[in-house]
């Protein structure tokens, strides 16, 4: 169940059936209905009122779809319907008030986990490191939205949520051979890019906010999609941003520690990923010696994992059995795993591999988007994790919530199911970097270059990189890595400002946590928002 490459692998854990699906007591739409409902755009209107720490905010909701289309000579013909939601705060001038937009990752994702944990007016309430028990679920005023900061538009990428790729040719063999090319056009990291530009212009246009402060938030895979859509829009569609908020990054591919062992003389994972690993183990008491201090101990294990931990790496077969072993001694003491399995490891211990023995003595697993977590070993004798405890412990109270608010409160998604992830049969992780020429693409995915050329063609751009430290999806040091290895000038670098917290992969899970991320949010647009 963990092979998966994806950064964002909850796919592995949650995918559900694809297609329309009726509800018990009313009608399934004929295939005419379903297709003139995906081939023009639809919304629904509502009004609604939210706390933010103390402040009312009155705000007007649309959920509704966008239709894509193709370009040039075919410019006519509908590609994607992609849904969104979006938040529009009562009486304010457009021309002052920032806009931004809000997806998850995957790739593939639907944005269910942003709009109801961290930023929409509503929040499902789950437990905070363990599993949260089965309905009836709490959905509760946002005290930490961003609606006291910015609009907000949350979409759902193309095949997810309740975004369709179209294929509305006559001819069912037609039709076929049409939805194999919108797949190959959109499912990809360049495909991607551009059906989220596509939106966000026709967003602009269709609601009037040409003129407002612009800000990009992704999590997860969607910081790689922020990187690309920064660079579509600023040097493809005139679009200059105000900001590019990143939530658990992850630029370079070559950097993740899910499944290194399959790219061997590539070791930049491992030392990466040590300091999440001393975390985690810090968190769960399973240390030889327990530090006082999270973070001071954290600024140790990094200056190891870089000094070294990384030379012994680069050694290879090089490196003495003397030496070996006392890397692996040092290894035991940031991460409490045995000495003798560090060095039948060869030293290089993958996510999976830790998060299953990290508490293997207890047959217990470890959570992968979010360490804190636990649950039982699915296999006490398997080399890796086999399932996340962290996506098993909360998914269903997300779904649930946002099924039911998404129905009673926005009045969207008659008759239709709400897909957490696209049906992905192969997702081209092959990328055409500015600068390149002719059909020159990458072997691993690496979208550093696309934000890097972002800001220097936007030099007031201004980037916000946030991460928890119990995230072993992306690691936070290897986010930390990626960002100061930007090939920027050093005039650049002051544009970019850190923020690390107590939480996983989905800072908000942890609720203390997600209202540090909102605070240093909404401070983030407050000072790049260019309103006097």
């Amino acid at each position: 169940m963990r092979k998966l490459p994806l950064v964002a692998a909850l796919a592995a854990m949650l995918m559900v059936p694809v297609g329309f699906a009726a509800d018990k007591d009313k009608p399934r739409p004929d295939a005419d209905q379903a297709e003139a409902a995906l081939t023009q755009p639809q919304s629904a209107q509502s009004t609604g009122s939210v706390s933010v720490e103390g402040k009312r905010i009155d705000y007007k909701a649309v959920a509704g779809t966008l239709v894509l289309h193709k370009h040039g000579d075919q410019a006519g013909e509908p590609t994607v319907s992609m849904f969104y939601t979006a938040y529009f705060k009562q009486g304010a001038d457009p021309a002052k008030r920032p806009i931004t937009f809000v997806y998850n990752g995957g790739p593939g994702s639907a944005t269910v986990w942003l709009h109801m944990g961290a930023f929409g007016p509503k929040r499902v309430m789950t437990s905070d490191d363990s599993h949260t028990p089965a309905a009836p679920y709490r959905l509760v005023n946002n005290d930490y939205s961003l609606l006291d900061a910015s609009d907000l538009v949350f979409i759902d990428a193309p095949g997810a949520g309740f975004s369709r790729l179209i294929a509305d040719d006559k001819d069912k063999s037609k039709r076929d051979e049409q939805m194999k090319e919108r797949k190959k056009e959109v499912y990809g990291v360049d495909g991607d890019g551009h059906a989220f530009a596509q939106f966000i212009t026709q967003f602009l246009s269709r609601y009037d906010r040409w003129n407002s402060p612009k800000y990009l938030f992704g999590e997860s895979y969607g910081t790689t999609r922020s990187a690309v859509l920064a660079n579509i829009l600023q040097n493809e569609d005139s679009v200059d941003l105000n900001g590019v908020v990143l939530l658990s990054q992850i630029l370079s591919f070559d950097t993740s520690i899910d499944g290194p062992e399959f790219n061997p003389g590539v070791d930049l994972p491992y030392a990466l990923a040590l300091p999440t690993f001393a975390a985690t183990a810090y968190y769960h008491h399973r240390l030889p010696q327990q530090p006082a201090q999270l973070e001071p101990f954290l600024r140790e294990v990094e200056q190891y994992a870089l000094g070294d931990y990384a030379s012994a790496l680069m050694q290879g077969a090089r490196l003495d059995d003397a030496r070996k072993r006392a890397v692996a001694q040092k290894l035991h003491e940031y991460t409490g795993l045995p000495v003798d399995y560090l060095v039948k490891a060869n030293l290089r211990v993958s996510g999976g591999m830790f998060e299953h023995q990290l508490q293997f003595d207890g047959d217990l697993t470890t959570g992968r988007l979010d360490s804190r977590f636990s649950g039982p070993a699915l296999d006490p004798l398997a080399k890796d994790s086999e399932y996340d405890p962290q996506s098993s412990a909360i998914s269903s109270a997300y779904v649930a919530a946002f099924n039911d608010y998404v129905r009673r409160q926005l009045k969207f998604g008659d008759a239709m199911q709400y897909r957490l992830f696209a049906d992905i049969d192969h997702w081209d992780f092959s990328h055409k970097a500015p600068g390149t020429h002719g059909e020159a693409l990458q072997s691993s995915t690496n979208v550093m270059p696309d934000l890097a050329t972002a800001m220097k063609t936007n030099p007031d751009l201004k980037v916000l990189l946030n991460g928890g430290y119990y995230d072993l999806a992306t690691p936070y040091f290897a986010a930390d890595y990626e960002m100061h290895h930007l090939p920027i000038p050093a005039s650049l670098e002051k544009n970019i400002s850190f923020a690390w917290y107590p939480s996983g992969h989905m800072v908000y899970a942890h609720e203390q946590s997600l209202k540090a991320l909102h605070d240093n949010v909404a401070r983030f647009i407050e000072q790049t928002d260019n309103v006097e």
